[in-house]
């Protein structure tokens, strides 16, 4: 540790200098992802041709158990972090628990959400290397609006495919983008192959994270200069990310408390491992016995009721073949609210994880999520994103568990991001125009059978 780096991690405000890579510690390592191309073992050389080359190399790092923080993203680190662990006093009085509820809250970055602590590092990485172009796709737009920042920040020419349903939902998302400089596109769109044949086949198709993958993946391997980024899912993204769980272990010990139960919603996978990856390595080295609960949308079950097999990471089938909970790369979620956490897949480290009973999942309707959201909202004063609306559920439901039991049990979740840009869902919610959506066994079988 450089003398540079010592003084982000002194005193109160502390900052990671270095993110956790829990692949060294992993008794069963996750099985190697897959080129597209020949079916064999995914090299680094062959995945730095679609993202950075240090992206590459942590990806595919499972010995190194510490990576450090370059310091360049140090500096942008401490525009906002470290973010605050807030014991949320008024929704355990509204619950009338006697669990002790702590919540980490990443709505306090620039851009609103957790999503800055890996756009920045992945574009610093890609100018570092020359690029000059950077692409990704984005769901509900947090991702987007992280990325379209940090390019800016580093130099970079940003171009991303929205989701054509949240590109329509969430219009200040894409603004936000804009203000950036962004160039944003909905998906599936006719500027490339994939979006053209996806909508060939079917006209009306309102996008999913796979079809966006798809566009940004084809855009990068197609111009020169330019390199794809991506916002869940990799496991470099979830190394990144780590610097959540980091800060929240030090700010637990300040507390003098240690959580039994970790949450986080959960989508690809970059905010449930930012917050539980650095607390499970005390239950793989320590012997601790601390829960992970990872919250998923009832209509987008891949952890719950997906299939452990190889699966693309995009619709088009452009991505490596990785070893993974899914739903199929062909399935079309339903248009909730929650657009983060509309994919169809799980990370491939985390599908491991979960397949070795080291977490657990659950699954969240869509108007349970915003009823437990307006709850945390009136209680504790933030209007939290769609997506954190399902770790709030998960943590009610503990929380009502340790009620029944007289459990004074210590929660705690991730805050992924405020819902101040998701105002008109909260409007469907509270004129009752939301509903529900589930998937059936059959359309899941029917989708995974192919794989």
């Amino acid at each position: 540790m450089t003398k540079e780096q010592k003084r982000y991690f002194l005193g109160e405000g502390e900052i990671p200098t270095r993110w956790y890579n829990i692949q060294a510690d992993m008794v069963n390592k996750a099985a190697p992802m897959k080129s597209p191309n020949t079916g064999e073992d995914i090299t680094v050389d062959e995945l730095a041709r679609l993202i950075s080359r240090e992206a590459a190399c942590q990806e595919l790092n499972t010995t190194d158990r510490w990576i450090d923080i370059p310091l360049p993203v140090l500096e942008m680190y401490r525009y906002y972090r470290s973010t605050p662990l807030v014991r949320a006093y008024a929704l355990e009085e509204a619950l009338g628990t006697p669990a002790h509820i702590y919540f980490k809250n990443e709505s306090v970055s620039p851009v609103g959400s957790h999503k800055l602590n890996s756009a920045l590092p992945q574009a610093y990485y890609c100018k570092q290397e020359g690029a000059t172009n950077i692409t990704t796709e984005t769901g509900a737009g947090q991702w987007g609006c992280a990325l379209s920042y940090a390019s800016k920040v580093f130099g970079l020419e940003c171009a991303v495919y929205q989701v054509k349903i949240s590109y329509e939902q969430k219009p200040y998302r894409r603004s936000v983008m804009q203000a950036f400089g962004a160039q944003v596109t909905p998906s599936p769109s006719m500027s490339t192959r994939a979006g053209k044949d996806i909508l060939t086949k079917y006209p009306n198709h309102q996008g999913s994270l796979g079809t966006a993958i798809s566009e940004a993946v084809e855009l990068a391997l197609t111009t020169p200069g330019c390199k794809y980024s991506l916002g869940s899912v990799m496991s470099h993204v979830s190394l990144h990310q780590t610097v959540i769980g980091l800060e929240a272990e030090r700010q637990m010990q300040m507390a003098g408390e240690y959580p039994d139960v970790v949450i986080g919603c959960f989508g690809g996978g970059s905010n449930f491992s930012g917050i539980a990856f650095p607390f499970m390595r005390h239950n793989i080295l320590d012997g601790k016995s601390t829960r992970f609960v990872a919250a998923e949308p009832e209509s987008c079950p891949k952890l719950t009721r997906g299939k452990f097999c190889y699966d693309y990471g995009d619709e088009a089938g452009y991505t490596p073949l990785m070893p993974m909970f899914t739903l199929g790369h062909k399935f079309k979620p339903a248009n909730i609210h929650a657009g983060g956490l509309r994919y169809h897949g799980a990370g491939v480290v985390v599908s491991q994880l979960l397949k070795d009973g080291l977490m657990e999942a659950v699954d969240v309707s869509q108007l349970s999520s915003f009823e437990a959201g307006l709850l945390f909202a009136k209680a504790e004063g933030i209007v939290p994103a769609p997506e954190s609306c399902h770790a709030i559920a998960a943590a009610i439901r503990e929380a009502e568990r340790c009620k029944l039991s007289g459990s004074p049990e210590v929660i705690l979740f991730c805050l992924s991001g405020h819902g101040l840009m998701d105002m008109s869902a909260y409007d469907q919610y509270l004129s009752g125009s939301l509903t529900n959506y589930t998937i059936t066994n059959e359309s899941i079988e029917q989708n995974v059978s192919q794989l």
